[in-house]
């Protein structure tokens, strides 16, 4: 049986992780996360395509692209476009495929206007506040859909 396919899309900011507020985000970068998510992938017999873009209509054109392939799910990390992006929640609508939200951090421990996702509001469901490991339980969430 051929590998299920699971886009892992990420937003605005997020190729500066490991060096941006690791603090907040931790010292992993995107390569590290990616590295993982492959690792783990193939033992669940999927694969990913990962990618970054700091404009939103990228994400939504890869979101459409998804769609087309055929892919398994979405898992969605949209930073900041995720308390904003009105088009984000039209486009997870219009796929008709399982999206996961994903967030380093836990937005609801944090500032107010992080409180409020667009993205969970169409999402499947969310995964946040376990570093670089909520990509980890994204993908098994996706592999037991």
């Amino acid at each position: 049986m051929a590998d299920k396919l699971v886009y892992v899309l990420n937003g605005p900011n997020l190729n500066l992780l490991g060096t941006r507020e690791p603090e907040i985000y931790g010292a992993d970068t995107l390569d590290d996360i990616g590295n993982a998510l492959s690792d783990r992938a193939a033992q669940l017999g999927l694969t990913i395509d990962m990618r970054q873009s700091n404009h939103e209509g990228h994400l939504i054109d890869w979101m459409h692209e998804a769609r087309s392939e055929g892919a398994l799910a979405v898992l969605l990390n949209a930073g900041a476009l995720t308390h904003t992006s009105i088009a984000l929640y039209d486009a997870i609508r219009a796929i008709e495929l399982p999206v996961i939200e994903v967030h380093l951090s836990n937005p609801h421990a944090r500032e107010k206007f992080r409180h409020k996702s667009y993205v969970s509001m169409a999402a499947k469901g969310t995964i946040s506040g376990f570093g670089a490991n909520s990509y980890l339980l994204a993908l098994e969430a996706a592999a037991a859909l």
